[in-house]
Order: C-alpha cells, then structure tokens, then sequence
C-alpha cells in the first residue's frame, strides 16, 4: 500500500515526501491545473501525491518522459471539478482537458490519458483530420496517414484492437463490445476511441509497475468478464503492439525531442 491509500507496486518517485499539484503541474508540463472548490486540503494533498506517483509511473510503463505525459504542455488536467452525473471521468477534446471526479475517479487515469494521446495524435498520424477526431477513429474511417515509421507502429496497435490476427474480421473484443451495445441500446462500448482506451488499459495494468490509481478493473470488473477488455492471445497481441510503439516512441523522444508526438 503506498503512502497515499491506493494500492501500488513500484519506485519511490517522491522519496517518501508529499507533493502538491503545483509539482504535478511542472514536472509534467501540464497547461493548467484546475481543483474544484469542495476538494477539501487533506483530498487535495492526498490526489496530489498519488496523481504524481500515477503519472511517473505511467511514464516508466510507456519509456516514455514528461513531454510525452503532458503531450508537450497542451494537457490540462482536472480534479474535483464539476463533472457530469455519474461519470467518474472524462476526457473533453474541446479544452484538451483530462478530468477526474473527487474519490470516483481514481483507476481512470491511464483510459483517460489515453483519450487524450489518441486525440493529440490524430494531426500527427493523419492528414487534415477534424479537430475533434480521435486518431483510432481517423484509422477506421481510413483517412489518409501521414507517412512516417511511428505512424506505421500506431497503425498497428488500432489494428490489433479492432482487427482478430487476420487482419480482416473484427476483433473479439469489437465483437464484445458490439453486443454490449445492442444489449444496452447505446454506442458507447464499441466506438473506436473506448476500444483503444480499453485496451491500453489492459496494457498498463499487465505492466510489472503496480497502481490502482493509475488503472484497475481490466482483469476482473464485470466489463472484463463481459469480454469488454481483450483477453488470451488477442490481450497479448494488443499489449505488445503498444508496447512496440511506445518503447520506439519514447526512444525517439529521448534522441530527438521534436520527434514522433
């Protein structure tokens, strides 16, 4: 259990020290960081620390650096602040913002963030996408790519998600997900970016380093048993495709910050 009450196995990122979000905020290069006004001093300090751990964490897991995290200072991060009725958290394409509710959110941070990247990539990785468009959505409308080897990576993860190993049907877990939809007369399950998101999340909770503020569910939650995370060897093929990119990511950032994202 680490210092702040959530669950963890990893490094001591803070030597045993609390620290605020104004920490939070520099390291990652975030644009701006917003609490809501009923975020008591104790929540406050206590997220502060554990969104801290959550977010190096997630940077070692990817082998990626700070610029990566804060999609070079265009992320804004909120806690405690509004929020919509039971939604626990969200990502808002409009202000590049990736919000958290007060004690609900925790476990969200690594789906969110990953709203966030895919949204930050899609300009990137395609040519005059909308503004809004999320990257795994530009891949299945087949807009067309920038052409660059990262890219090619990236490709590859949207596809092991929405695609079985042929390449050519649906994924299991696009088939799940479907069904989950019909079943609750909605679109939500089966859109491309809530794959995606869904998928990272099994990555980064199969990842040795161990936070459940960072991710939890994507093992055992009544989503996973409804098949709405990938499992066996679809699961293993997502984790190393995203791990592929990733690690070849962050080494292009390390070598040559203006790089990849």
């Amino acid at each position: 259990m680490s210092q702040t009450g959530w669950k963890r196995n990893g490094p001591d990122h803070r030597q045993g020290q609390a620290v605020g979000f104004a920490e939070v905020r520099r390291r990652f290069d975030f644009r701006s960081v917003r609490l809501g006004r009923w975020v008591t001093t104790d929540e406050r300090d206590r997220a502060a620390s554990a969104f801290y751990d959550a977010l190096c964490d997630l940077m070692l897991i990817l082998g990626g650096n700070e610029t990566l995290i804060g999609l070079r200072g265009t992320l804004s991060l909120e806690y405690g602040l509004g929020g919509q009725l039971g939604v626990v958290a969200h990502y808002q394409p409009a202000s590049r913002a990736f919000a958290l509710a007060k004690n609900a959110g925790p476990g969200s941070i690594a789906h969110e963030w990953f709203h966030a990247f895919d949204h930050y990539i899609a300009d990137k990785a395609f040519i005059d996408p909308p503004p809004s468009q999320m990257g795994s959505r530009a891949w299945l409308d087949s807009r067309p790519p920038q052409p660059h080897a990262l890219n090619e990576r990236l490709f590859r993860c949207y596809q092991a998600v929405m695609l079985d190993d042929s390449g050519q049907q649906p994924s299991a877990l696009f088939r799940a997900s479907t069904q989950a939809d019909r079943e609750r007369h909605q679109l939500y399950y089966s859109q491309p970016e809530e794959l995606c998101a869904r998928a990272f999340e099994a990555f980064v909770e199969d990842a040795t380093i161990k936070n459940r503020f960072l991710v939890q569910g994507s093992r055992s939650s009544a989503e996973a048993r409804a098949g709405l995370y990938p499992g066996g060897a679809e699961r293993q093929r997502c984790n190393q495709a995203f791990a592929d990119y990733f690690q070849a990511l962050g080494r292009a950032l390390k070598q040559n910050p203006t790089s990849g994202a």
